[in-house]
This record gives structure tokens, C-alpha cells and sequence, in this order.
């Protein structure tokens, strides 16, 4: 009498982790960052080691010493998270020529982006974003343009960016460790403006429409004071030329 095969039992630890395990994973790292119970180093390398991670028991180590963290791996297959979608990666350069660009929603930030405006404008909303590692650099060239930049709380901005008849605005520093997640900002503001607002993830659409609004505000006031200088300019060369008529008709 044959005995038929039993069904082989798959340990769950092996079972292939999606793109929201790694992510929530990445997320328990990234408040083990906040508070101080991982340094820089320690959070970059557990962070590499989470997104060439496979299955759940290579991701259970990871997070093994932190506390709450307990063990990835479900007893039983679990559907896929839709409220934690992967963060999606995109070019790391937006361009605005005469238009705008955004981008928002939860996303890749790469370790360095560039943004380049010309008479236009970009939005960047960084509340839902995932940050590539711990300190990130967005290079701005804003001529004649604006760029508006929100941030959630406990992320601190530093800014190195040169302003020709331009400017600059962030919000006031709240980050209490010196571990926190870091944006650099970089590039030249040349008769543009960059503005940067620290907003909570579920702040009302009211809120943002505010910001836009003073943001675009300062545009048009930038736009006007540029225009002002252009006719100054232009008289002064008028001035010069007759100048150098009247000299020559008096030789």
C-alpha cells in the first residue's frame, strides 16, 4: 500500500519579504536613528542590508536588538500592505523651463538631486518621502524661478545656497539629536527664491494652500523688484550713451 506524500511545510522565515516589509523595516531603523540607539554608521549599514534583504530571516536580525522590533516573519502568508506602497524612484533631476514640476507622495529621495528652474517652479513634498540614507543633498539653480520645499517635523535643513538678489527662508530647527535625517541644500538662487515649510504628514490642504500662496506671493514681489532693476539699468545706459554723444559733438 502506497503512503501517499505528506505536504512539505515551508519554514516562514523563508518566505520572500515584499517592498512594504522591507520598508517597515526600514522605517523601525529610521526612528532607532531619532532616538539615538543606532549612530550614522550603524543606521547605513543596517539600512543597505534591509533593501538586498530577501526573505524575512534576513531581515530579522536587523532589527533584533531594537526594542518593539520583534520577529518579521509572519506565521502565515499576509496579503500585501496597499496603505505603505513602496516609495517609487524617479530621475534624480527636475527640470522647470517656463513650467512646473512637483513631486510628491511617497518617494525615493537619492542621495543627491537636482533641481534646475528657469521662470518656473517646483514643488517638492518630502512628508511621505523615503531618504536614500541619512543625510541627503538637493542642488538647486533657481533663476527667475521658485522652489518650495516641505518637510515633515524632526528633519533638520541646512542651507548653503548662494543668493544673488534672491533668498532663501527656512523654518526654525526642532530636531533634538544630532542624529537626525539631514537636508542639505545647495546651488544659487539668482532672482528666485526657495522657500522651505515644516509641515505635519496630515496637515489640511488648507495649511498648504497658505504656503503656496505667500510662496508665490514672494515670486511676484522677486519678479517685480527684478523688473524694477532691468529699468534702472536700462536708464542708466541711455544715460551713458548721450553722455558720450554730447562729448563727442563737443570735440
Amino acid at each position: 500500500m502506497d503512503v501517499p506524500d505528506k505536504p512539505v511545510e515551508v519554514d516562514p522565515r523563508l518566505m520572500r519579504a515584499s517592498d512594504a516589509d522591507r520598508d517597515r523595516i526600514a522605517d523601525q531603523l529610521r526612528e532607532a536613528l531619532a532616538e539615538g540607539r543606532l549612530t550614522a554608521e550603524e543606521h547605513a549599514e543596517r539600512l543597505d542590508i534591509v533593501y538586498q534583504a530577501k526573505t524575512y530571516a534576513e531581515l530579522a536580525p536587523v532589527v533584533a536588538d531594537l526594542p518593539g522590533a520583534g520577529a518579521p516573519a509572519p506565521a502565515a502568508p499576509q496579503p500585501v500592505r496597499h496603505d505603505l506602497p513602496a516609495p517609487q524612484a524617479g530621475s534624480p533631476n527636475l527640470v522647470a523651463i517656463l513650467s512646473g514640476a512637483e513631486r510628491k507622495g511617497r518617494w525615493l529621495v537619492e542621495p543627491h538631486t537636482n533641481v534646475v528652474t528657469v521662470l518656473g517652479g517646483v514643488e517638492l513634498d518630502l512628508r511621505q518621502a523615503v531618504l536614500a540614507q541619512r543625510e541627503v543633498t538637493i542642488n538647486i539653480t533657481a533663476v527667475l524661478g521658485g522652489v518650495s520645499i516641505t518637510v515633515p517635523p524632526g528633519v533638520r535643513v541646512l542651507n548653503s545656497v548662494t543668493s544673488v538678489m534672491g533668498g532663501c527662508s527656512l523654518p526654525s530647527d526642532d530636531t533634538v539629536g544630532p542624529d537626525a535625517p539631514v537636508i542639505r541644500l545647495t546651488g544659487m538662487a539668482l532672482l528666485g527664491g526657495i522657500d522651505v515649510k515644516r509641515l505635519n504628514a496630515d496637515a489640511t490642504t488648507d495649511s498648504a494652500a497658505i504656503v503656496g500662496r505667500d510662496f508665490h506671493a514672494r515670486q511676484r514681489s522677486l519678479h517685480r523688484e527684478f523688473r524694477e532693476k532691468q529699468r534702472a539699468v536700462h536708464r542708466e545706459f541711455r544715460e551713458q550713451q548721450r553722455e558720450l554723444r554730447r562729448q563727442r559733438r563737443t570735440r
